[in-house]
């Protein structure tokens, strides 16, 4: 997905804030669960809450004030419980940020539960 840094997003010197990458990657993971047909609010209305329980950044260069950058979100494992995604943040050909976060299934009291058995293998992903 494209993103283009809005003005709040930043610091005084134009460069995008640490805070906000973790954001972007949320929004990444909710367009691939509309991509594949579904939406976290679909999950949601069904009981199923996906709750991020690791999330790793990696900032190798920093992004800029309504640059265009190119978010890759991947979905790396469905697992009984968890889905893990990977996401890698592009100006052009240059690698900006990488990151990963693993997400677990949960119901609305907190408790772990099963992700539905026809989740496995399929393009997941939620917010």
């Amino acid at each position: 997905m494209e993103i283009r840094p809005r003005y709040c997003e930043c610091d005084p010197m134009s460069v995008v804030h640490h805070t906000v990458y973790p954001i972007w990657f949320e929004m990444g993971r909710t367009e691939l669960l509309r991509a594949s047909g579904s939406t976290y609010a679909d999950l949601e209305a069904r009981g199923i809450l996906l709750a991020v329980t690791r999330l790793d950044v990696r900032y190798r260069k920093p992004a800029k004030y309504d640059e265009l950058l190119v978010l890759e979100t991947t979905l790396r494992d469905v697992g009984h419980v968890k889905i893990e995604h990977s996401y890698r943040l592009c100006r052009g050909d240059e690698e900006l940020v990488i990151g990963e976060t693993t997400l677990a299934c949960i119901d609305r009291d907190g408790r772990v539960q099963p992700l539905p058995a026809n989740w496995s293998g399929a393009p997941i992903a939620a917010g």
